[in-house]
Order: structure tokens, then C-alpha cells, then sequence
């Protein structure tokens, strides 16, 4: 085993090879038609130049530099070299695209062109869609996809109105898994093991099923210690003591937090009967028990007069800012009161697809069927703050779990015609439904230090839910055409009408034995386990809305030369209305829909109005590659989630709406560059700038003019600089691949009370590295990688609740790992 110093060494060499000459590009990519394979991947084209890229962004395969929309694609050869984590890490190589995670939650936060997520709300509609074989993934939390088994990644920039219309203001993730292979025999497998006790083994198999038919099977597992320890120190709390577990006076446990542990599987099944007929059915199987997400309490990066309740209360570290946040995470880990926190998150995944085309000669009909079934239990100590009793017992200032069980079908059926005339066109027809049932168990025990215990209980011990329900559905119908007026200009048009339906069933939080809606104190925390609205229906309202809108998309394009495209377009994107999970109340709901009584009021839909020119071009017999694209978009109806301070009997409490808040414009630029200079050398760079700012945004109690601050997950500039290098030696190879990725700094979430209390994620410049020893022909290979190579510290999310506390999640510190991985086959 290669010691730590090793790594150090290799990696930084790397490092220095391969960016010494780092010119921009952008990604570069094998051609698609025969998608290559993790471990058949060579980024060394044994000829100079660059190889095309074919992507289906407009729902048939085209050549990315004649393709009259803002898409950057990243291939099985580039995720190979970089070794992602996740889909996350994909957005360094794709200009104005954002990733991060939700403050508490290892879910997704992606955001482009001035919109993201940031709220967990699970009806909430992200503004950045994520497709994965054409099936829309709904829930965040698992949209942070593992890249093994992914062949290509296409990210399409700016509102999607005609052909990927679902909800997606900012844009769209598509992601295309590797296909079964009728006529080959082979399988694949990758080890790695690194610091944090990661360990991860992955592998599949593809075997052919007489002459018809083939079986590819995918599976893994991931399993690491995790970075955070449990080891924040607070001042005297009344009641409690300082906890000694490590002899550290004051400080928590030092147990280590924030693991991995993960299984995962795919089994596909492609059907090719005939040339022009071909079905491809998955299964796809997740299950993820990995450790509560850390949280760290951050109070002392609010500056001004009105001091968090955490602090008053003597919750928060005096000398925070002086330590590592990774040593001061704060985690109660308590299994009564419906938390569970020792089984850690319990998320499971059952996924049904089926992918059918048909080419009738005149045009390919595609079917795409889906069912996913997931299960979400996601608890955690959400203020990042608790503190521990003489007995031993933690105090759990706010600890909670979010459960939710999601149910969603899917179909979309289309015709791409295929005529020999000018004139083309593709039409179809999409339906979603979709299924929640959601609850929160919570423990609120700082309330035993302001106001006193409960008549049947101390707050600390007596848990409490808030449950609610969703079903919706989603109905579109779609065309658009394209004519190539001449040789070299094409006219696109399209248009997308969607008609949304929700009925939404809600009560407030309420006390275990208030379930049945009088008081019963047989009702046991067992029984409560299950406190759907379904089972108490006590205090339940029904609210039902519905949204009829039509998109459309118009681009024209003009093949200049034979190596210069230049397109325009405009588009209208449109998200649909949703309704609150959680608001904070324990007031009933009433025919008056006061403060308290937002949740049971959707929001109305949010609009985005697109304008965009760009141009591609390839030059020096396909060496360097360059595409550039200006945009504008104005955003209207913003849907915004706001933690508003108020007070309750005289203690200070929040509650949490989710309304229809501003308006706004976002300009920007985006570039990528590819280069190939010499065999065996690729560079790239990717630039990204965006300037976004608020027209307007009102919301009630606010403290201060809210549309001052910058818009939500919208960095200004971004760019990634990366460089490939092979070389022979005897007979093996040597690549050595670098790079480096800027994010600036970003809002993350707002405060309506004192723009002080805005939270950010701090600007970042990411250094990763890697060396792979190989075959030439990519049967075995041995990778060394690096990431965060200087060790940063940088935020992945946070936010500031209401004046109650401020609380973080950091990304991963300098990582060294070692991978080794197969790739044996043969046509058959």
C-alpha cells in the first residue's frame, strides 16, 4: 500500500505536469454513437483533434456544434479521469452551473442562470430538472447521482419551454446510463480506498441473451468514517453540565460523523428484435443508511444587534471562529422520541422504466414509462447546538426528522420524424403523477429553558409531529418543428401547453395525544410513528389548486462556414405553484388563512422569459474547439421560502412561508474552449458570469429593502481550468490530469429582517488531481487521486432560521485515495 507521502508527491506532480501549459477548453468527448465504457475510456485520441460530440438535446442525435441550444456534454472519458463523487462535481465543467447541497441534507442544491434550490420543501419544484433515461428524478435528495454507470451528461442551459418542459426555469441535467451491448461479452469493476475510511467497490456485467437480447448488471456499495466530529464546546447552560466523554471540558462526545453507507443496483434489459425496434426495461435499487448529516453552528457570522436565541441561551461555542468547523459539529444522536438519529438517514429507492423505440421510416416513436417508489427517514440536530445533562441526557435545542414516502408514475410518448424534405418535427404527450405523504417528528427541548415543561411533560421529552400530503398531476403536450429554409439557415419553432392539478391535505403540528383531535394520552409514540393525515384525519384541511400554461421556444441558426454556427432564441419557461411541508404553528387551521395558516395556500407558478445568442466553432483541422453564448432572462413571480421571526406568548419563534415574493433579471456570458494541440494533450476551460438583480421583492414583516440583496445561488463568476496528459511508457501509458475550479461567492439564503443575517457560501478554488497507470488497451488500471488539494474549508450550505440560530455544512478537506479498476471483453 502506497503511504500518505506517496500521494502527496504523485498527485501534487500531477498537478504541476499537467497545468503548466493549461489552456482554456471546454469538455471534450468520444463519439457517442458506440458510447465508450468507465475503463475503456482513452482522452488520448490517437490522431490530433478533437472527437465530435453527440448529444440529444433536442430529442434526436445531433452534433453539439450544430446544435441551436446551450448545452455542454460531459462523457464516460472525462468522468473516468476526474473521478467525480457525484453528479455535484459534474458542474465544474459546465459554465453558470451551480452545485452545492441544502443546509441539514445531503440533497441537491443546483442552480443556473440566477435560480436554485435551496429549500427542502418536498413539493417544492426544483428550477433545475434532472433526468436520468429520460425519467424526471423528483426528489432532491436523491438527485445526487452516483457516475459509475453513466455514459454521457448532457446540461441544457436556460428555460426549457417546448421539449423539456417540466418545471424547469433554469435548466436541465440529462443523464444517460450505459446500454446493454447485444454482441458483447464483458464486465467491469473499480476499487478505491482513501482517507476518511472510504472504501468503495463497484462493478458490472453485460452478457448477451441469445441474438436479441442483452443483460447488464450494475451494482455497488460505498462506505467512509465521514470528516465532522462531534466535538462543539458551549459555555454553562442552566440545568446541564460540560460533558467530559474526551476530557475536553465543555466540548461533546468526539465521535466521528457524517459516514457513508451505501448500496446500490441496476438490472437492464435491452430487447433489439429487429433494427428498427428496440426496448430497454430497468429495475434500479438504492438503498442509503449513511450517517445524520453534521451540522455546525455559525451564530458568530451574524454581525448585528439582535442576538440568536442560542446564544442567549448559552448554546453556542464563545470561540467558535478560532477551530476547524470540522472539529465542532454538534449531534444529539438520540433514538427516542421518533428520531432514531443511531440508524442514521433511511433512504430507499425501487425504480421500474421502460425505454421503447420504434422506427416507423417515416420517424422514431419513443415511449418512456417509469415508476419510482422512494422512502425517505431523515433525521438530524438541526441548530447545530445542544448541550448535556448530569444524567447524561442531551438536550435537543431542535431535533427532527423529515419522513416522507413519494410515489410517482410517469409516461411520455413522442414522434421525431425522420423526412427527406426541409421540414421536421417532434411531437408528443407527457403525464406525471405524483404521490407524497410526509411527516415531522420534532423535539424542541430550549423551550424548557424560556418557558417552563409541558403539563404532561418536559419539552426535551416529548415529542411532536406535523403531518401533511400531496397529489398532483402533471399533464403536457408538446411540438415543435425545425425548416432549413436554405443549406445553411434553419427557423426552429415549438410550443408546450401544461395543465397541473394539486390537492394539497394539512394540519399544524400537534402533540402526540392531541392526534385524534381531543386529548389521549393511550395514543403512544409507537402509534405515532405513522401520524399520517390519513390515519388522524383531526384538524385536517383540503386545499386544491390547478395551472394551466403555455411555454414556447423559437431559435434561428446559420452554419456561417463549414466551422463557425451562430443561433438565437427566445424562451418562455414555467414552474408550477406548490404548497408549504412545514410552517412552524401549532394554531389550527381556520377558514381565515392568517400567519400561521400559509401552508394551506399554494404559490402561484414562476416564469422565466429567455433571450440568448451564441456561436460554435471548431478551427485548425478540429484542434481547438470555442463556443460562446450571451443570455438574458427576466423572472417573474419568484417562489420563495421565508423564515419569518415572530413571537409566540412572549418568546421568540419563527414561522416558515412559502409565497410568491419577487421579480428578477439575470444577464450573463458563457464560454468554452477545448484544445488539442498535440497527441496525447487535451485542455480546457470553462467561463462562467452571471448578473443578476431583484426588480422587486416584497414580503410581509420585512425589515429592510429585500431586492438589495443578490439573488439566491447566483455566483458571479465561475471557470475551471483542466488539462489531460498521456504518455507511452513501454507498455503501459501514463495520464496525468489536473484541475482547477472556481465558484464564487454565492446567497444561499435571505433573512427578511436584517440583511446581516443574510447567509453566503464562501468563494472556493478546488485543486484535483489524479495519475493513471494503464494498459493501452484500458483492461486494468491504477489511479491515484487527489481532490481539495489545498485543503479548503467552504461551505455546501447554510442558513440562518429566524433568529433562532445559524447553522452550516461543510465540503469534504483534502482527500488522497487510490483506485484500481478491470475492463475485460469481447465481442461475441
Amino acid at each position: 500500500m502506497l503511504n500518505r507521502q506517496l500521494y502527496r508527491s504523485s498527485c501534487l506532480f500531477a498537478l504541476i505536469v499537467a497545468t503548466s501549459s493549461a489552456l482554456a477548453s471546454a469538455q471534450t468527448s468520444t463519439n457517442t454513437d458506440t458510447v465508450p465504457q468507465v475503463g475503456n475510456a482513452d482522452t488520448a485520441t490517437s490522431n490530433v483533434g478533437l472527437a465530435d460530440i453527440i448529444v440529444t438535446a433536442t430529442r434526436r442525435s445531433t452534433d453539439l456544434q450544430s446544435t441551436p441550444v446551450s448545452v455542454s456534454a460531459v462523457d464516460s472519458a472525462l468522468i473516468a479521469q476526474t473521478s467525480p463523487r457525484d453528479l455535484g462535481d459534474i458542474a465544474a465543467f459546465v459554465p453558470n452551473f451551480s452545485a452545492a447541497t441544502i443546509a441539514n441534507f445531503n440533497a441537491a442544491s443546483f442552480a443556473m442562470r440566477g435560480v436554485g434550490q435551496t429549500s427542502i420543501i418536498v413539493y417544492f419544484e426544483p428550477p433545475v430538472a434532472v433526468l436520468v433515461d429520460d425519467f424526471v428524478v423528483p426528489s432532491v435528495q436523491t438527485q445526487l447521482l452516483d457516475t459509475f454507470d453513466v455514459a454521457q451528461v448532457e446540461v441544457l442551459r436556460g428555460p426549457q419551454g417546448t421539449l423539456f418542459g417540466k418545471n424547469t426555469t433554469g435548466g436541465v441535467v440529462t443523464v444517460r446510463t450505459k446500454r446493454p451491448e447485444l454482441d458483447y461479452v464483458g464486465v467491469e469493476g473499480r476499487v478505491e480506498y482513501g482517507d476518511f475510511g472510504q472504501r468503495k467497490l463497484q462493478a458490472s456485467a453485460n452478457v448477451p441473451i441469445g441474438s436479441i437480447a442483452a443483460l447488464r448488471l450494475v451494482g455497488g456499495y460505498e462506505k467512509s468514517d465521514g470528516y465532522y466530529t462531534n466535538g462543539a464546546c458551549y459555555g454553562p447552560v442552566t440545568g446541564f453540565v460540560p460533558n467530559k466523554f474526551q476530557g475536553r471540558s465543555g466540548c461533546l462526545g468526539g465521535e466521528t460523523l457524517g459516514g457513508k453507507d451505501v448500496w446500490q443496483a441496476r438490472a437492464k434489459l435491452l430487447i433489439e428484435p429487429s433494427s428498427n425496434f428496440s426496448a430497454l426495461f430497468q429495475y434500479e435499487w438504492i438503498r442509503d443508511t449513511s450517517d445524520v448529516v453534521p451540522s455546525v453552528n455559525e451564530n458568530y457570522l451574524y454581525t448585528g444587534d439582535n442576538p440568536f436565541l442560542t446564544d442567549l441561551l448559552g448554546l453556542t461555542e464563545p470561540n467558535a471562529q478560532n477551530r476547524d468547523p470540522l472539529d465542532r459539529a454538534a449531534y444529539t444522536g438520540r433514538n427516542d422520541g421518533l428520531l432514531f438519529m443511531g440508524q442514521g438517514q433511511r433512504i430507499s429507492v425501487d425504480g421500474l422504466y421502460a425505454n421503447i423505440e420504434y422506427d416507423t421510416g417515416l420517424g422514431t416513436i419513443t415511449s418512456v414509462s417509469g415508476y419510482r417508489n422512494q422512502r425517505s427517514r431523515i433525521p438530524n440536530s438541526y441548530a447545530g447546538a445542544t448541550a448535556v445533562a448530569a444524567d447524561g441526557q442531551y438536550l435537543s435545542f431542535f431535533d427532527a426528522t423529515r419522513d416522507d414516502n413519494r410515489k410517482t408514475w410517469q409516461q411520455e410518448l413522442r414522434f421525431a420524424s425522420d423526412f427527406a424534405g426541409p421540414f421536421n418535427f417532434v411531437a408528443g404527450g407527457f403525464y406525471q403523477r405524483d404521490k407524497v405523504d410526509f411527516c415531522v417528528g420534532q423535539i424542541l427541548g430550549f423551550l424548557d429553558l424560556t418557558s417552563g415543561p409541558l403539563p404532561f411533560g418536559n419539552w426535551n421529552d416529548t415529542p411532536y409531529v406535523l403531518c401533511n400530503a400531496q397529489r398532483s398531476k402533471s399533464r403536457a403536450l408538446f411540438l415543435e418543428g425545425t425548416f432549413k429554409a436554405t443549406d445553411r439557415l434553419t427557423i426552429t419553432a415549438g410550443g408546450r401547453y401544461t395543465w397541473d392539478d394539486k390537492t394539497w391535505l394539512g394540519r399544524q403540528q400537534t402533540f402526540i395525544p392531541e392526534l385524534g383531535g381531543g386529548f389521549d394520552p393511550t395514543i403512544t409514540i409507537s402509534q405515532a410513528l405513522d401520524a399520517s393525515v390519513y390515519n388522524y384525519p383531526a384538524g385536517v384541511v383540503t386545499v386544491s389548486d390547478k395551472w394551466r400554461e403555455p411555454t414556447y421556444r423559437v431559435s434561428v441558426s446559420y452554419q456561417a462556414t463549414d466551422d463557425l454556427f451562430v443561433f438565437g432564441g427566445y424562451s418562455r419557461g414555467y414552474k408550477g405553484g406548490g404548497f408549504n411541508d412545514q410552517i412552524g404553528g401549532f394554531a389550527a387551521f381556520g377558514s381565515d388563512l392568517n400567519a400561521f395558516q400559509e401552508a394551506a395556500r399554494a404559490t402561484d407558478p414562476e416564469k422565466a422569459d429567455s433571450f440568448e445568442v451564441g456561436l460554435k466553432s471548431q478551427f485548425l483541422d478540429n484542434r481547438i474547439r470555442f463556443n460562446l453564448t450571451g443570455f438574458y432572462v427576466k423572472y417573474k413571480d419568484l417562489q420563495k421560502q421565508l423564515n419569518v421571526p415572530i413571537e409566540v406568548n412572549g418568546q421568540p419563534n419563527q414561522v416558515t412561508l412559502f409565497v410568491n415574493a419577487a421579480s428578477a433579471t439575470v444577464k450573463g456570458i458563457e464560454a468554452e474552449l477545448s484544445a488539442n494541440p498535440v497527441e496525447g494533450l487535451t485542455l480546457r476551460g470553462v467561463l462562467g458570469y452571471q448578473d443578476g438583480k431583484y426588480n422587486n421583492y416584497t414580503a410581509a414583516n420585512a425589515g429592510y429593502d429585500l431586492a438589495s440583496a443578490p439573488l439566491d445561488r447566483a455566483p458571479k463568476w465561475q471557470w475551471t481550468l483542466d488539462g489531460v496528459y498521456s504518455v507511452p511508457i513501454g507498455d503501459y501509458k501514463l495520464t496525468l490530469n489536473a484541475n482547477a475550479a472556481y465558484t464564487g461567492r454565492n446567497l444561499n439564503t435571505q433573512a427578511i429582517d436584517d440583511p446581516l443575517g443574510n447567509t453566503f457560501l464562501n468563494a472556493r478554488t478546488l485543486v484535483n488531481g489524479s495519475i493513471t497507470l494503464s494498459q493501452f488497451d484500458n483492461k486494468y488500471y491504477l489511479r491515484l487521486v487527489g481532490r481539495n488539494l489545498t485543503d479548503k474549508r467552504y461551505r455546501v450550505g447554510i442558513q440562518n432560521v429566524a433568529g433562532l440560530w445559524l447553522n452550516s455544512q461543510y465540503g469534504p478537506p483534502r482527500y488522497f485515495g487510490l483506485e484500481a479498476g478491470v475492463a475485460l471483453g469481447s465481442k461475441r
